[in-house]
């Protein structure tokens, strides 16, 4: 072991010493790294993935006139009640009534109804449209959102940006990654296994995985075979030839201890969390199932536990009756979104005195395509090749969109260009412009991609 990886390994340990209580108060625990920029940071991210391929003329490419293949939403074929941002206009295809664009005053930024409250945030939201996706399928689409890269033999060939972000912030944290339900991805000799995202199924489920019972044993029992177990491991590193197996055991045996605490154990608890955070709506008829995952993110931020929490919210995937239910969905989702980003205004960060969450928190959400402009002859919309992205962060251009999509055929306008040529952007140039905001240079980690500096900070 050499000399930084020893400091590394005693700095790391010296922080899983002081989680308990910090992990309810939300102190800073990563106080004893607050000098060691290699390990710790104070940004948060959020991941979410729309699963299944949204409806871009809902909300982020609204298209309300039938132009070539765009058959545009009316309320001949919308459920529109519970659509609040829904204005029926009739100007615009006589006999029917579509819905007018949302633009409130000052924005930049058109929206379709879809989007619900987070309209409201309009100076906050930079909008990629008109993303080239460059498939219909949805493994590939998928995986192509969250790596920048195309499946290779059914195989995903990149890390995910949940990991590559960890990779470089997170590997301090006893959590550098908690994916549920993400398409996230740990590929690379060049990135730290500590960053490697932990996967789980829902936040509930984890909780009851840490869950111990007293039957047959007691805490202090427990502590003291953990300890015994990490005292061996580190013995047994000091006569090894290599020692990081050894070293990497008694690093998480001495983890163990930390993650089977009251005060973690809490975090992972849905009950808990709807507690500590009432104000998502953990009721509601489509995105309600996901509303732990936003107050997850929150606790697990405000106790400085995580550095990246990546989820995914659907499905989206309507090839029938795309209006009986999308807009709601998309409605739901922009909803919890928007109170994420209110409670995170209304939050302090956990170790900048003075600064609120928000100011350190970046969102990002994707999807894997979008619905074809075209309705389908059972009243659905089918997979087709184009995209928007969504990012709330303080390092990004708000009120800004970059991009967009053919009038009559909605596939992407190569309007831009970039390093090989005029080309739209593609989920690579997102994702590399996530990683270029923190100066991050992509090709430490990305085949593909370009930095979009004009919506940069």
């Amino acid at each position: 072991m050499n000399q930084r990886e020893t400091t590394e390994r005693r700095t790391f340990l010296k922080v899983l010493g002081g989680i308990g209580a910090a992990a309810v108060t939300g102190a800073p625990v990563l106080r004893a790294l607050a000098e060691d920029k290699t390990t710790t940071s104070d940004e948060f991210f959020v991941l979410i993935h729309a699963q299944g391929g949204w409806d871009v003329t809902l909300w982020s490419d609204p298209r309300n006139e039938d132009k070539g293949l765009v058959d545009p939403a009316t309320d001949k074929l919308v459920n529109t009640e519970g659509l609040r941002r829904w204005v029926d206009d009739a100007e615009v295809r006589p006999g029917e009534h579509t819905f007018k664009k949302v633009q409130p005053a000052g924005s930049k930024i058109v929206f379709g109804p879809g989007i619900g409250d987070l309209a409201d945030l309009y100076d906050r939201i930079t909008l990629f449209n008109g993303v080239a996706v460059n498939t219909v399928s949805h493994p590939d689409g998928t995986a192509f959102a969250a790596t920048g890269r195309h499946l290779a033999g059914g195989r995903v060939p990149a890390s995910s940006l949940d990991s590559l972000l960890a990779n470089e912030f997170g590997t301090g944290q006893l959590l550098p990654a908690v994916s549920v339900r993400f398409p996230s991805a740990f590929l690379g000799q060049d990135l730290d296994r500590r960053a490697m995202p932990l996967l789980v199924d829902g936040i509930g489920s984890m909780g009851r995985s840490l869950a111990r019972s007293n039957a047959n044993t007691t805490v202090a029992d427990r502590d003291a075979v953990t300890a015994l177990l990490t005292q061996e491991a580190k013995d047994l590193a000091a006569r090894a030839h290599d020692p990081g197996a050894m070293n990497g055991f008694a690093l998480q045996l001495s983890a163990l201890t930390k993650m089977l605490g009251g005060p973690v154990q809490q975090i992972f608890d849905t009950t808990k969390l709807k507690a500590a955070q009432p104000t998502f709506d953990y009721t509601g008829r489509f995105m309600g199932a996901f509303a732990p995952n936003f107050a997850f993110a929150v606790e697990a931020m405000k106790a400085n536990l995580v550095r990246c929490v990546s989820f995914a919210m659907g499905s989206f995937d309507t090839h029938t009756s795309n209006y009986t239910d999308h807009g709601l969905k998309l409605q739901e989702t922009f909803d919890q979104i928007t109170e994420l980003v209110r409670v995170l205004d209304a939050t302090p960060h956990p170790t900048r005195t003075g600064h609120k969450l928000s100011e350190h928190t970046h969102v990002i959400v994707v999807s894997e395509f979008c619905r074809t402009p075209q309705i389908n002859l059972t009243g659905g919309r089918d997979h087709y090749p184009n995209g928007s992205a969504l990012v709330i962060s303080p390092k990004f251009r708000g009120n800004t969109v970059l991009g967009s999509s053919d009038l009559e055929q909605m596939l992407p306008i190569s309007s831009r260009t970039f390093g090989d040529g005029l080309r739209a952007a593609t989920p690579a140039d997102v994702i590399a412009t996530v990683l270029g905001a923190f100066g991050i240079d992509p090709r430490k980690y990305m085949r593909d991609g370009e930095v979009i500096k004009e919506v940069l900070r």
